[in-house]
């Protein structure tokens, strides 16, 4: 078996912001939704230290992991595992940061984003700082809404040189080219992130050495396709994976479009793939 890249995303939806372009902000799970994400996801940890190839492990929950502890304990049980090249998780680092001491920081990773009202700059800031002085590495995000870009640039000048800060395009919204040139000055890659891409019929690695599971063990190519590949548990997705086009129009997520084979995402962000940080830092060339 070649190396698997698994978005694992499970039934947890609740978080602790109430940002407004998110539809999952300041969501309350129960005790028995919570008890329910904890199952799934120790069920999916038992699944990864259980195989004997290569993986790669990427958390993208709809709500906020790590104020979870199952989540903490789960990130460092699978980086200490030797198969196991890279773990990651998408936060917004409101959690405390020193458990990653426990961890292989060799393999962990951490996606995090800043919401500038929903957390103070240097409350932020420090967190950001804090994980830099432990060797762990993580990118810093921001999403492009107008109001955003003085307290991206404000970040961008006090994040140490070596800290990526990426930007996503705001959902829906058109960027004029003056508009543009202003986040790219903060992101050089934000052109990626601009408009949606075409996909359809185009070569994506999804579905090859790159799945989507569910809370259930459900496989699909990403997360953005609902057609199953088969379960996790039973192993009949594996009998699924090949290369195989994009059945969408468009793809406008970065976790989506990072596999789209013409852009050449991988050879821009090499092993910093699940955590978004480009090879080349603070360097990066693209040719978007």
């Amino acid at each position: 078996m070649r190396h698997l890249t698994v978005l694992y995303r499970g039934p947890l939806a609740s978080c602790d912001y109430d940002c407004a372009y998110c539809p999952f902000a300041k969501r309350r799970d129960t005790p028995e939704q919570l008890r329910a994400d904890r199952a799934a996801l120790e069920r999916f940890e038992d699944w990864v230290a259980d195989q004997r190839h290569p993986i790669s492990v990427l958390f993208t929950p709809w709500g906020e992991g790590l104020v979870r502890s199952w989540y903490r304990r789960a990130l460092v049980r699978l980086s200490h595992l030797p198969h196991v090249e890279r773990v990651a998780i998408q936060t917004n680092l409101s959690h405390r940061t020193d458990w990653t001491s426990e961890a292989d920081l060799g393999r962990l990773a951490l996606w995090t984003t800043y919401h500038p009202d929903q957390v103070p700059y240097e409350r932020f800031l420090a967190k950001s700082r804090d994980l830099t002085s432990r060797g762990v590495r993580h990118s810093v995000g921001i999403v492009g809404q107008p109001e955003h870009l003085p307290a991206a640039r404000r970040l961008r000048a006090d994040l140490p040189p070596g800290t990526y800060l990426w930007v996503n395009a705001a959902e829906g919204r058109t960027y004029t080219d003056e508009e543009a040139a202003h986040w790219t000055e903060i992101d050089p890659l934000f052109s990626y992130s601009r408009r949606p891409h075409r996909s359809r019929a185009l070569p994506c690695r999804t579905g090859d050495t790159v799945v989507s599971v569910d809370g259930n063990g459900d496989v699909r190519r990403c997360h953005f396709v609902p057609e199953p590949l088969g379960n996790l548990y039973d192993a009949s997705f594996r009998a699924s994976l090949r290369p195989r086009p994009c059945p969408a129009a468009t793809c406008d997520c970065h976790i989506g479009y990072l596999h789209l084979e013409p852009l050449g995402l991988y050879d821009v962000f090499t092993d910093g793939l699940l955590e978004r940080i480009p090879a080349h830092w603070p360097s990066p060339t693209h040719d978007a």
